[in-house]
């Protein structure tokens, strides 16, 4: 997916401000947190209806920069 910025939107009047799926009240947030539950792309679509597979593909394109942005402190691996 080379336009994955084109599918999702960050509006303060929408959603107060979350990240959105463009045109949708859809925060990419709630598609990430079904995908972690262990949904398949298939059950997340017939779930939201107005969702294109590709916007599922911007939610993880969109995570995947979120992280490179925020260091997580993990607890350390037991010796």
């Amino acid at each position: 997916m080379t336009n994955w910025q084109e599918r999702i939107s960050v509006d303060p009047k929408v959603c107060h401000g979350k990240a959105c799926i463009k045109g949708t009240r859809i925060m990419v947030s709630v598609i990430l947190d079904n995908l972690a539950a262990g949904e398949t792309h298939e059950r997340i679509l017939q779930g939201y209806p107005t969702l294109q597979p590709e916007d599922i593909q911007a939610a993880l394109h969109y995570a995947s920069e979120m992280v490179r942005e925020r260091v997580v402190t993990l607890p350390e691996a037991a010796a």
